[in-house]
């Protein structure tokens, strides 16, 4: 899916980032910051088509989280093909941290008209 962030749940988490690059953003109804990344991240996802960007809602996830060694909201988890490249959690985090963490670790969007941002 891509244009828009996929809502993930905790029986289609590990399926959903099994294959290619995902941007997971883990959130919570009731966290201030994660309410107001939102907007950016729904901008992420327009922005990087070539980057699966989603979203786990952590109390419907517990047990998900538990697994991921989760100790604290928002966090940002990359995958690529199953396998956590990177993590953004702890301390401020703001649309400029989670838009730098994403090419990071997926690398800068190609260019239109090159293959692979290799041209």
């Amino acid at each position: 899916m891509t244009g828009q962030v996929q809502e993930l749940t905790k029986d289609s988490f590990w399926e959903s980032v099994g294959t290619g690059t995902v941007l997971v953003d883990v959130w919570g109804p009731d966290c201030a910051p994660c309410l107001a990344l939102r907007p950016h991240v729904e901008a992420l996802a327009a922005l990087r088509p070539d980057v699966t960007v989603a979203a786990l809602e952590a109390p419907k996830a517990r047990r998900v989280c538990i697994e991921l060694r989760l100790m604290g909201l928002p966090a940002f988890l990359m995958f690529r093909d199953g396998v956590e490249v990177g993590r953004l959690a702890g301390g401020p985090i703001d649309a400029a941290r989670v838009r730098s963490f994403l090419e990071e670790h997926a690398g800068a969007p190609a260019e239109p008209g090159t293959r692979e941002g290799v041209g």
